[in-house]
């Protein structure tokens, strides 16, 4: 555990570091996997139908409802290595 966590807080400085920016649905995915490691599934409203940022947001969180925390940590370190690969 104490070594996911490690790599989990490293994926997060690596990604700031990459040199091309990440399409949408990449830092829609890192967001979502993020915010279910951290605080688990998804609560409070969604956001109104004009804050399509937003929406779009809680619906990539929603649909890893039920992931426990250390899958949402892996999957996060994995995207950040297949990102850094890609646009290194």
């Amino acid at each position: 555990m104490a070594d996911l966590q490690a790599n989990f807080e490293q994926a997060q400085l690596d990604v700031k570091t990459l040199t091309q920016r990440p399409s949408n649905d990449e830092l829609l995915a890192l967001y979502s996997l993020f915010k279910q490691a951290t605080e688990g599934d998804v609560h409070g409203s969604k956001p109104g139908m004009f804050d399509f940022k937003g929406a779009a947001k809680y619906e990539a969180w929603e649909q890893l409802k039920g992931m426990d925390s250390d899958t949402a940590m892996q999957q996060y370190v994995d995207k950040v290595a297949a990102m850094k690969a890609a646009y290194a």
